[in-house]
């Protein structure tokens, strides 16, 4: 009889506690904004939309860890360069090796870069997959020098949430006056 009573009492406060942890209930708290919410950035947030929460900060740590990981990358590729010397593939190997890094970086920069003004095509980012792979050292390039200007993307989600705003607008203005009432010309 006592445990039920106990499991009854946890039960109760548990409600309490999801009751109060609930926006708007709470007298004095604000409830949920109205209209579309702005989509999160990684390592942002929701941050990019006002520039707050120490978005410079943010930014400038995304800078400096994507420009530690474009050397870091740097110094695999060149130990891997070493070890087919060291192995004496031959030249033509070592040829190939470094154009084919060269064009996967190039395509891998240019279809990052591209992917921050615009959404990609999930079909194509597929199918591209494996050449993104090998020239990593692109996407992050690509990643470092866009998080000088901007936080990587934010043009494309600040463009898209002020379209959903606008359209959200549009969509709940009140009307004016009785729309049986006008007078036809």
């Amino acid at each position: 009889m006592k445990d039920q009573k106990d499991q009854k009492d946890q039960k109760d406060q548990k409600d309490q506690k999801s009751r109060k942890d609930r926006k708007g209930d709470e007298p004095g708290a604000t409830a949920t904004p109205k209209g579309p919410r702005p989509e999160e950035i990684r390592f942002f947030g929701t941050t990019w939309l006002n520039r707050d929460g120490n978005y410079p900060t943010r930014r400038a740590a995304v800078s400096a860890g994507s420009l530690a990981a474009v050397v870091a990358s740097c110094l695999v590729l060149r130990l891997a360069y070493e070890g087919l010397q060291i192995a004496a593939v031959g030249d033509f190997v070592m040829l190939m090796v470094v154009i084919m890094f060269t064009i996967c970086g190039a395509l891998a920069f240019t279809h990052t870069w591209g992917s921050f003004t615009k959404r990609p095509d999930p079909a194509r980012q597929s199918s591209l997959r494996g050449l993104l792979t090998i020239g990593f050292l692109g996407s992050l390039t690509a990643y470092f020098l866009r998080s000088l200007k901007e936080a990587p993307g934010e043009s494309l989600h600040r463009a898209e949430h002020e379209k959903a705003t606008e359209e959200y607008t549009r969509r709940t203005a009140k009307r004016t006056g009785n729309p049986a009432k006008r007078r036809r010309t």
